[in-house]
């Protein structure tokens, strides 16, 4: 039996998919796995039950990664699973930016008496906004939101310059042959009316757009931040809202600098907050979280390498471990001491930290604990577990 601990709102409907050989408790005190939301688990105390934490997002800033690894522990995004969510709250803020409705309607829920229709008349054409068809959009960042939304765009009649250095693969497919492709964030800023961020946190984008980012941009240009706080420079939107280089900056994540200004459109990190969101959320993370508990296989990890092996023999160890030389070195030769046969093995890298899987036969001539001990003591190992196939 596994033990799950979640924290947050996680949506029941997906906590329902976890099999009978999970348990979810939130007052158990030796929990196998944590779903998460947003809660801040940087001065957090890890059980030493530990194994994986599942968030239920794409962002991960809420977790103290080096930490988490250092204790042995696998940490895990649901990417995508909010995906349609931010996209239609971004088109449906391009929508209502170009045509003012802000403002518009503000303008409507102050207004009463018997003569309003008559002033609305006359007033009305301080609100005269555009049509989006034809406008340049740049989308910075292509990915599971950034595909979708540059899609949509197309869809509106829009002209589309996507810029995102790096692009996978897998995410290539997701975007419209007609979507033009920067080779730089200078080349995707210069001509658009539009700029919309999608780009996930990290020390390569923090303040990608700052103000020699800025200097790129046209007069009068709309910005929309729906991706992560930080990405933006507010210093520097401020400055470029002053001087009337940007006309609008729409973004879902306040600061007090931002605050009561005419130009700036704040939503209250509305990105992911739908119910279906929410469900695709929980259950992605509780399909994660089912899948490295039982078989030891990564997907979708932020501090692991992914690694999806089949589950043919009758034992499997895995082992985190440090990116040294000689760490498999060690591990296989103190298998092989003990007559314990290797059936399969892989091992991968990301960074630093370093996973290898090994499958071994039912031919166990020592106890489990240990071959768990023993393997524990070899330094620079952060886990290892022995998993019996769950066939």
């Amino acid at each position: 039996m596994y033990n799950i601990k979640t924290f947050n709102a996680i949506a029941p409907v997906g906590l329902a998919d976890f099999t009978h050989n999970y348990q979810i408790n939130n007052e158990h005190t030796q929990p196998d796995g944590y779903i998460i939301r947003s809660v801040d688990l940087h001065h957090h105390q890890w059980p030493t039950s530990l194994k994986a934490i599942a968030r239920a997002g794409a962002g991960f800033n809420n977790i103290p990664l080096a930490s988490a690894t250092n204790n042995g522990i696998a940490v895990f995004t649901t990417p995508g699973s909010n995906a349609n969510a931010v996209k239609e709250l971004v088109i449906g803020m391009l929508i209502a930016a170009s045509r003012n409705l802000f403002t518009a309607t503000t303008y409507a829920a102050n207004n009463s008496g018997a003569d309003i229709s008559l002033r609305t008349e006359n007033d009305k054409t301080q609100f005269n906004g555009s049509e989006l068809i034809n406008k340049h959009l740049a989308v910075i960042g292509v990915g599971h939101v950034g595909s979708l939304v540059a899609n949509a765009a197309l869809s509106l009649g829009m002209q589309v310059i996507g810029y995102d250095p790096f692009l996978s693969a897998d995410a290539a497919w997701q975007i419209s042959t007609d979507v033009k492709r920067a080779d730089s964030l200078a080349t995707a800023l210069e001509n658009a009316d539009y700029v919309t961020v999608h780009v996930p946190k990290n020390e390569h984008t923090l303040n990608l757009i700052d103000a020699d980012a800025l200097t790129h941009l046209k007069d009068n240009t709309i910005l929309l931040n729906f991706a992560r706080a930080g990405i933006v420079d507010n210093s520097a939107i401020l400055t470029a809202l002053n001087a009337k280089q940007l006309k609008l900056y729409l973004t879902d994540f306040g600061e007090e600098a931002l605050l009561n200004r005419d130009d700036v459109i704040i939503t209250p990190h509305l990105g992911g907050s739908t119910l279906e969101a929410e469900v695709n959320g929980a259950r992605q993370a509780a399909h994660t979280l089912m899948t490295f508990l039982e078989t030891g296989n990564v997907i979708n990890s932020v501090n692991l390498p992914n690694m999806q092996v089949p589950f043919n023999s009758d034992y499997r160890l895995t082992i985190i471990h440090e990116n040294i030389p000689n760490m498999v070195g060690q591990i296989t030769t103190y298998l092989a001491q003990h007559n314990i046969n290797i059936e399969g093995m892989a091992n991968n890298a990301r960074g630093a930290v370093a996973y290898t899987i090994i499958d071994i036969n039912k031919t166990l001539l020592l106890p489990k604990d240990k071959i768990l001990a023993t393997l524990m003591a070899i330094p620079a190992i952060y886990r290892v577990r022995l998993l019996d196939n769950p066939k």
